[in-house]
């Protein structure tokens, strides 16, 4: 079985009798330790898709099996807290509380968790250690570079061993140095067996991945396996 089955999604927005089709008849299925891009022109549907994908919105029709639990069953509460479990995201804007140390960011989800609270430390250092951050993690965020903030942003993710880490345009804010290294992570994350869907309209990113899904008006208009993936570990390229 998949990890993520989608059947038919589709997602209608209405404001003042004004129909848009963001998403129209949506099937696809993304197997455990897929590397997968999702791309598209503006408009075309990747975000609303992110967030079907990540259970922060819910479609208007169709089916979502995740590990073969129906999510269009679930109650919003049960929703949140299956999403904290399962899907760990990193997204373009960082999303850092300023006024709590690096440490206290990667730690948040935890407080949603079943996790023993004895255990969170050991997990956020972990999680950091492997971003190379196991010595910023009584900084702030305002005392970080972008590339290091996005790196506490992927410990964060992290720390709950999702099932899947959902990616939003993670280099889009970034120079091509620290982008470089927010790509290099987050390859060898897949390397490591993790599932991960990068949402992104860069093409050089789109091309490190193992699988290139382009979407145009709501509808996927390819789905194919990337042949040839670039590789980061011999070839170096910018923005």
């Amino acid at each position: 079985m998949p990890l993520i089955q989608l059947e038919n999604i589709s997602k209608i927005y209405n404001s003042e009798e004004i129909k848009t089709i963001a998403l129209n008849g949506v099937s696809l299925k993304i197997n455990e330790g897929e590397f997968t891009a999702i791309t598209g022109p503006s408009g075309s549907g990747k975000s609303t898709l992110l967030h079907i994908l990540g259970l922060l919105d819910r479609p208007t029709s169709g089916e979502y099996i995740f590990e073969n639990k129906n999510i269009m069953n679930l109650s919003d509460e049960e929703l949140a807290l299956f999403r904290n479990e399962k899907i760990g995201f990193v997204f373009q804007a960082f999303f850092l509380l300023s006024s709590i140390t690096v440490l206290e960011n990667v730690k948040l989800p935890l407080l949603y968790s079943k996790v023993d609270e004895k255990k969170w430390n050991e997990l956020a250092l972990n999680a950091l250690e492997e971003v190379g951050l196991s010595k910023r993690l009584n900084h702030f965020p305002t005392q970080l570079s972008g590339g290091e903030k996005q790196r506490v942003a992927i410990a964060r993710a992290l720390i709950n061993n999702p099932s899947i880490i959902l990616a939003d345009e993670p280099t889009g804010n970034l120079d091509s140095k620290s982008a470089m290294q927010i790509i290099k992570i987050i390859k060898s994350l897949n390397d490591q067996g993790r599932t991960i869907i990068v949402v992104t309209h860069e093409s050089y990113l789109a091309n490190i991945t193992r699988r290139i899904i382009r979407l145009r008006d709501g509808q996927i208009e390819k789905d194919e396996i990337n042949q040839h993936p670039i590789d980061i570990s011999k070839e170096e390229f910018v923005k």
